[in-house]
């Protein structure tokens, strides 16, 4: 029983690897991105997989009554090892030049991870959220559904020869019990662990089963569907399904879920339903479709990395878009013709590639675990940049940070074993440094918690969907365990324009919020905004400096001094204790901006971790806080 190729599939590969170099691109038309449901293109992959792996397996266990384990896996060997190695050999010298230590880290690590099936597992743990902004600068992200396919690939086979062998009427009924129980799974699972759910095999099974069901029924019937109606208006619904899915999907859905059918049902009805006289078929069969499927394997392999090099390195806009992406077309059909076709090539010996695999993954397997022995410190002008402009997140045993309602009140109960008392820092971004000063500079054993999330404005205050809201909650039920609470916002959040004044709503809003809070704890100080220098601390301002010391200008808006009085001013009135950094830090540009050789802001308007201990120790000590949250502590002045 022979493979008959199907251009189709190509063609689907084709719409699938289209859609997620479109929805990593984020490319915005009149404001607005239309590719936002491009994620679904790993979803295409996995029917796609699913159907022609059980294909491979079921013909092979029907024609010879037996598998070959060491030709099919030598056959996955050949497709997937090579043009991956290669990616990632060519990617370290790009890493070792533009990445920070600790990203440089985290790449070293998600190689590795990916070597042995598991990067997957990696990011899940690690935290990376899918989708959001931090994901966009790592390489080797996209790397988990290869690893998912990976996993399918050892564990599927196995699991199909024994059912064959000694269940094979049952067939059938197993496949679509495990499709039903993964659906199930992923949906359950997209409610109450999304990221557990986005990564993890035994929630996508139900994507790639379902490929293996339409496999099933074609092997044993002999045939795919032969109502000449159906074929020819299902394979169109199909893609009108996908198509929708691809503008119409976005990050914030339960994904996969019930709501994933959609476009899973639409590669099913291509897969089963299209035929040669098929408008919809017979596009997906042109040579631009096929073309574009063929090398749809090298596209998906260097689109992540080249894209997050290019963020790195702050190219990546309207302007160098289109030649990234040309770029990345002529690189895949390289690797396609120079590296994907002479390995999958059976006249070539699999020892000979076995030995340049083994080479290529005892090389990386050196290298990477080099990087992460140096902890990423192998370049000195990136250690440089880190050293200046890193801040990163404080954690301790029962000093943290989250806005994860749940989580914190069950470190909460176990901390409170220990303590009777804790102080709770709540606000944008920027009490994420202020969490970090106080948590570095309380070097005695303090219960410290942070309830922060950036971007979370005055604006926000009333929203239910930001963290403001369940932060009443939060304080509610350990008002008896609160010490203080410390809250404070970035001040521009309070401006309509830049260059106008305050706006008093927003200003009313944040008082009467705090006034909210007083009715549970009177223990909380308002705490200013601060003047900000404005200044883009990018990578190439920063190696001039490093090379130079170039100069800086700032470009700081005095508003908030008039701000900060009229918030000073209301809070008196409301009898609020209220704390002004504008008073505090005295900032000034010359003197407070760089400090001895060391940057005191991270970016725009955020401290340095050099800047959080500077400003923090004026904070602490040059106001009544010391005396409010350590009254007996003796703190590193």
């Amino acid at each position: 029983m022979k493979n008959i190729y199907r251009p189709e599939i190509d063609g689907l590969r084709a719409i699938a690897v289209g859609a997620v170099i479109l929805y990593h691109a984020q490319i915005t038309i009149l404001d607005h991105q239309p590719f936002k449901g491009g994620f679904i293109g790993v979803d295409i992959f996995f029917v796609i997989s699913g159907y022609l792996i059980t294909s491979i397996i079921l013909k092979e266990l029907v024609t010879t009554g037996s598998f070959s384990f060491k030709h099919f896996y030598e056959r996955r060997i050949r497709r997937i090892l090579p043009a991956l190695l290669f990616v990632m050999l060519v990617s370290l010298p790009f890493a070792w030049m533009y990445l920070l230590p600790s990203s440089f880290v985290d790449f070293s690590k998600s190689i590795l991870y990916s070597l042995g099936f598991s990067s997957n597992f990696y990011f899940h743990y690690s935290g990376q959220q899918y989708g959001a902004e931090s994901g966009l600068f790592k390489p080797f992200l996209h790397t988990w559904s290869l690893s998912v396919e990976e996993q399918f690939y050892i564990l599927f086979p196995l699991v199909l020869l024994v059912t064959f062998k000694y269940l094979r009427k049952y067939l059938i009924h197993i496949l679509v019990l495990g499709f039903f129980i993964s659906l199930g799974l992923a949906d359950w699972a997209s409610r109450n662990h999304p990221s557990f759910n986005f990564y993890i095999l035994p929630s996508r099974g139900w994507e790639l089963l379902i490929g293996s069901i339409l496999a099933y029924f074609e092997i044993t019937k002999g045939h795919r569907s032969k109502n000449k109606i159906l074929n020819l208006i299902l394979p169109s619904t199909g893609l009108l399904l996908i198509g929708h899915s691809i503008l119409f999907f976005n990050d914030e859905m339960f994904h996969p879920s019930f709501y994933t059918l959609s476009p899973v049902i639409g590669v099913s009805l291509i897969i089963w339903f299209s035929s040669e006289n098929e408008l919809t078929t017979k596009i997906l069969s042109t040579k631009l479709f096929v073309g574009i499927g063929l090398i749809s394997y090298s596209l998906y392999l260097w689109h992540y990395p080249i894209f997050a090099f290019a963020r790195t390195n702050e190219f990546f806009d309207s302007t160098f878009l289109y030649i990234t992406i040309l770029f990345l077309v002529i690189l895949s059909i390289f690797s396609y013709f120079y590296i994907e076709k002479p390995f999958r090539d059976r006249k070539n010996n699999f020892r000979k590639i076995f030995k340049i695999i083994f080479t290529s993954i005892f090389t990386l397997i050196l290298i990477t675990t080099f990087i992460i022995y140096k902890n990423g410190k192998v370049d000195k002008r990136n250690t440089f940049i880190e050293s200046q402009i890193s801040s990163p997140l404080y954690s301790d045993k029962c000093k943290f940070n989250s806005t994860n309602l749940k989580l914190l009140n069950e470190r909460i109960n176990q901390c409170k074993k220990s303590y009777d008392k804790f102080i709770l820092i709540l606000g944008d971004s920027h009490s994420i440094d202020l969490y970090n000063s106080i948590s570095k500079i309380s070097n005695q054993n303090e219960f410290i918690i942070g309830f922060n999330k950036g971007g979370c404005t005055a604006l926000s205050i009333k929203l239910k969907n930001c963290h403001y809201y369940n932060a009443l909650d939060l304080i509610n039920e350990n008002k008896d365990n609160i010490k203080v609470i410390l809250f404070t916002l970035r001040g521009n959040h309070f401006f309509e324009d830049i260059k106008q004044l305050p706006i008093g709503n927003q200003i009313y809003d944040v008082i009467n919020y705090i006034k909210e809070i007083k009715k549970t704890t009177e223990n909380i100080i308002f705490i200013g905004p601060h003047l900000e220098p404005n200044i883009k601390l990018d990578r190439k301002n920063l190696l001039d400096y490093f090379y130079t010391k170039k100069k800086f200008k700032p470009n700081i808006n005095y508003d908030i001094i008039e701000l900060d009085k009229r918030l000073k001013k209301l809070a008196n009135l409301n009898h609020i204790l209220y704390i002004s950094k504008i008073d505090i830090l005295n900032f000034k540009f010359e003197e407070d901006f760089i400090v001895d050789g060391n940057f005191t802001f991270s970016d725009y308007d955020h401290w340095s971790e050099y800047g959080e201990i500077y400003f923090g120790k004026k904070i602490i000590f040059k106001s009544r806080i010391k005396d409010i949250l350590f009254p007996q502590a003796k703190l590193s002045n």
